[in-house]
């Protein structure tokens, strides 16, 4: 327990404090394009990441991650899901902790520590998004337009990197697909999900498994109507295929392989 004495000696500025915290979030959604073919398919579906150009300095149009620093006032968190609004126009999705980012030399700025986040959001969300006045403009890009062809800010090809297998390892160890998918989707729609995200996953058997293995029972549920009927869908097959979604159920093993 701290003593009034000890609390009254304390000096703050013995300590220096950074010169900013902010936080920059990768924001991944996956687009939906429709094939031009006679039979019905699958639409090509694509990752890609939202990236902002620097109107200011430092580095001055520049691609970055979209981002901002923390207010005294605020929770990085808080920060994380205000500069995300701010900056792009998008409001809600799935926003989650990436980790911290503070190799020294970092920014040109000082000593600027990042706390980093990724998003899951649906293709529709970013339909109207938009540059804030610290950005000249907002785009999508393929993991490989950002990670080989352009210059990244600060050190965002890292944070986006990092961002990219830690959700490759979610896709296949929780049901963070579900962040890609209608509400109601088949089994095809789910594994191609899978597939477009961890281009190596390869399961022929995967609708089997998904349906009858023990360790994934339970999280995921046929769709049927109010008598109870199964509800399917040929939308991207020429014969009806069951829809289904998931449950709240998040088993702890991996639960596609």
């Amino acid at each position: 327990m701290v003593s009034e004495n000890e609390e009254q000696t304390y000096n703050v500025k013995k300590y220096r404090t950074p010169d900013g915290v902010p936080a920059d979030i990768v924001m991944f959604t996956l687009t939906k394009r429709e094939r031009k073919t006679v039979t019905k398919t699958l639409p090509l579906r694509e990752l890609k990441v939202m990236l902002v150009k620097r109107k200011k300095w430092p580095c001055a149009g520049m691609w970055a991650l979209p981002g901002g620093f923390c207010q005294e006032d605020e929770s990085i968190y808080d920060a994380a899901t205000r500069e995300l609004k701010e900056e792009t126009g998008v409001d809600g999705g799935h926003l989650e902790y990436l980790g911290v980012y503070s190799k020294p030399g970092r920014d040109p700025r000082g000593w600027i520590i990042s706390h980093a986040f990724f998003a899951l959001v649906e293709e529709w969300m970013l339909e109207h998004r938009q540059a804030s006045d610290d950005a000249g403009e907002v785009g999508l890009f393929t993991l490989q337009e950002a990670l080989e062809e352009l210059e990244l800010a600060f050190d965002h090809h890292d944070i986006i990197t990092d961002a990219y297998l830690r959700i490759q390892q979610q896709m296949l160890q929780t049901t963070i697909a579900r962040q890609f998918l209608p509400h109601h989707f088949t089994l095809s729609e789910l594994y191609q999900v899978i597939q477009t995200v961890v281009p190596e996953f390869k399961e022929p058997n995967f609708i089997r498994k998904i349906t009858s293995t023990r360790s994934r029972q339970g999280i995921l549920k046929e769709v049927r109507d109010e008598a109870g009927n199964p509800v399917s869908s040929n939308q991207y097959s020429q014969r009806p295929a069951q829809l289904y979604m998931f449950t709240d159920h998040e088993p702890l093993l991996s639960i596609y392989t």
